[in-house]
């Protein structure tokens, strides 16, 4: 019986060293969980009888250290999750830890072995996302916007005063080429886009009115006055009194440009300028809508959105991905060291995106590393060599104690 015993304790042992080894194997394996073998008796009615691996445990929910790889594709989760992705050949949905993702010949995001990477799809120009599935990536060009908005910060000088010329032109007739100083006190100048992504020069001409608080303002498109409007400011706080609601419009809707583009009405949001005395200053200066543009690449996003870029220097989210959690796990079905499917012990995967509900956010330019403890490793081998060479110990003896009996007899 002892023999048996001690035959079982190194039976067992040898299948042990295999989850060693592979932990030890895979410690520089992205993703990778350690796994540990679990002992159990055997017992045989009341007698115990040896020893057996009673089953095997994965650290899923341990997370490993996250290295900086600087890809703009590679990612890593920060907290529970998982990345859903679904084999191509069968059709099966897999989770895994390894965030290495890239763009696929055929217009997909997809993870380092090539399985399409689920997520939910945004369409190019919308910011509400689709159904849960395959994340293109749009590899065409994106079409021009024509600019509907200006955004002008700045100091309208207090300390400005009149200007001794008189502004020559009227808006739509004379061209204003060029403005004579003497008629303004400051001019900046915003790129516009019409709808064919032509651009076009709006300079603002600012000039000191009559009264001490107010500034007129004259708008020329490409050398032609299109339009005027009126600041005024506080004289006590300097804040911005006129227009209430620090917009100016301006109507170019009616008028074509040269290359046959049309524009939008423009709406100029002098929010935040002031009437301080000082040097006049402009802190902002900057209009919507964009020339046509063509792809160039995809990087992730910190909330997980896959975002495209354009050589217009335009970046659209394209897609967001998706982070599954599950009651249980750690009854996940392996199926390598990196990957898992849904078993019934594991529960329903709960699917959001990135940093919704019990799933993590994302790190972007990094992935996790093995959770492998090299040095509890280390450890557990030798105590597995010392269990082996106790168990064959009480094989040796209990040999060499059948031989005496035998040479008695």
């Amino acid at each position: 019986m002892s023999f048996d015993i001690a035959l079982s304790g190194i039976q067992a042992i040898n299948e042990s060293l295999n989850s060693t080894s592979q932990n030890i194997a895979n410690a520089g394996t992205y993703g990778y969980k350690s796994s540990r073998a679990n002992f159990s008796s055997l017992v045989s009615g009341d007698v115990q009888t040896g020893v057996m691996i009673g089953s095997t445990t994965q650290s899923i929910s341990k997370q490993g250290g996250v290295l900086n790889t600087g890809r703009a594709l590679d990612a890593s989760i920060n907290g529970r999750g998982f990345f859903v992705t679904k084999d191509q050949n069968t059709g099966q949905t897999e989770y895994t830890r390894v965030g290495i993702f890239d763009a696929s010949k055929d217009g997909y995001l997809v993870d380092a072995t090539g399985r399409k990477v689920q997520g939910y799809p945004i369409k190019q120009g919308s910011t509400t996302l689709g159904a849960l599935g395959d994340v293109p990536i749009p590899t065409g060009s994106i079409p021009a916007v024509a600019s509907k908005n200006v955004d002008y910060v700045g100091n309208m000088s207090a300390d400005w005063t009149a200007p001794t010329g008189t502004w020559p032109a009227a808006p739509g007739v004379t061209p204003a080429a060029p403005a004579d100083p003497a008629t303004f006190n400051m001019s900046k100048a915003s790129v516009l886009y019409d709808s064919l992504g032509g651009k076009h020069t709006l300079t603002q001409y600012f000039a000191r009115n009559a009264s001490p608080s107010g500034v007129d303002v004259h708008y020329v498109l490409d050398g032609t006055e299109v339009g005027s409007g009126a600041l005024a400011f506080d004289t006590t706080t300097g804040q911005l009194t006129t227009p209430a609601t620090g917009k100016i419009a301006l109507n170019l809707s009616t008028l074509t440009a040269q290359n046959g583009g049309k524009y939008n009405s423009i709406d100029i949001d002098y929010a935040g300028t002031t009437g301080f005395a000082g040097e006049a200053t402009t802190s902002a200066n900057a209009a919507d809508g964009y020339a046509a543009g063509t792809f160039t690449g995809i990087a992730l996003g910190t909330d997980g959105s896959v975002i495209a870029s354009y050589n217009n220097g335009q970046k659209q989210a394209v897609g967001r991905l998706a982070i599954a959690t599950f009651p249980d796990e750690g009854s996940l079905q392996a199926i390598d060291g990196t990957s898992w499917i849904e078993s019934v012990d594991s529960g329903t995967p709960l699917v959001n995106a990135p940093g919704v509900g019990m799933g993590g956010n994302i790190n972007t330019s990094s992935l996790e590393q093995s959770n492998v403890d090299i040095t509890s490793e280390l450890v557990g081998l030798m105590t597995s060599q010392r269990n082996y060479q106790a168990n064959s110990k009480v094989i040796q003896t209990e040999s060499t104690m059948l031989q005496s009996l035998m040479q008695a007899i």
